[in-house]
């Protein structure tokens, strides 16, 4: 197998949110002439053919989300608790979106039961012994499984506009390494999904203490070092930090996979032309190559 092979893995629910919510905002919602909403399925289709054509893999598999229960809702009820219900003019792209990917004979790849993470993070340690691995996505959580085979792209605003994370990078921005990044959101918590962590510690407490301990294991086992205040709400919340690190971390050994054969990224142009006729799409046919 070829080295210089890529995977480009996409994290589906991230482009498709983004997408709709920077045209829902002003009431965009681009209606064609059935009655369908389709600017978030524009607006991802973007997303893609704009990472494909600046990271040219030979290779592309897309991961979904499938429904709100997981494994971590199991752990912990309020999971994502904080999050609403879909705006009515997204729901019916939710399966429009893996219509269109699928016209593109890229994969549509998600177990109910898990995340698109965990999908992603199976499927990157599946393939980084024989190709390079780069994850698209708008989600920071990710950023645990960068390692030397596998970059991690964060979508910034706009298109084409990307921060991307090797190892090196991770210390030179966050200060710690890959692996550390678990104990990190254990420690401070993450809002956007709706667990505390340990209450009281921010991010920039969890990185001092994980440079100088190494890890959750070492805080612990140092806790007589700590200053009064740290170690107190270490203590108060310790079997909070323990379940923040099982909702943090990304399982790994999800039972999907995919074969290389069929992530063989080809375009067939008259096909995916159809589809974008059918649903009405403007100003996408440049992106294809």
């Amino acid at each position: 197998m070829e080295t210089n092979n890529k995977v480009l893995l996409v994290d589906g629910m991230a482009l498709l949110f983004r997408a709709f919510y920077s045209t829902a905002m002003s009431g965009y919602f681009m209606i064609n002439s059935k009655g369908i909403p389709t600017n978030g399925v524009h607006g991802f289709v973007r997303h893609l053919l704009t990472a494909v054509n600046h990271f040219e893999p030979s290779h592309v598999v897309c991961c979904w989300d499938m429904g709100s229960k997981t494994f971590r809702t199991d752990l912990y009820p309020e999971y994502k608790g904080n999050r609403g219900e879909p705006p009515i003019e997204l729901i019916p792209q939710f399966d429009l979106v893996k219509d269109v990917v699928a016209s593109f004979d890229i994969p549509n790849i998600g177990l109910k039961g898990f995340e698109a993470d965990d999908c992603i993070g199976t499927l990157a340690n599946q393939y980084k012994n024989e190709q390079k691995v780069i994850i698209l996505t708008g989600d920071q959580d990710i950023l645990q499984l960068v390692d030397p085979a596998i970059k991690v792209v964060i979508l910034r605003n706009g298109y084409g506009n990307y921060e991307i994370y090797h190892p090196e990078m991770l210390m030179e921005r966050k200060g710690i390494r890959p692996e550390q990044m678990v104990d990190l959101k254990a420690l401070m918590g993450d809002s956007s999904d709706n667990y505390p962590g340990v209450k009281g510690i921010g991010e920039k407490t969890a990185v001092k203490l994980l440079s100088q301990f190494e890890s959750i294991e070492g805080i612990l086992a140092n806790l007589d070092s700590l200053s009064k205040g740290h170690r107190s709400k270490i203590e108060q919340d310790l079997e909070m930090l323990h379940l923040s690190r099982k909702l943090a971390k990304i399982h790994c050994e999800v039972p999907v996979s995919c074969s290389l054969e069929e992530a063989l990224f080809t375009i067939d142009r008259a096909k995916v032309l159809g589809k974008f006729r059918e649903l009405e799409f403007k100003g996408l046919e440049k992106l294809i190559g």
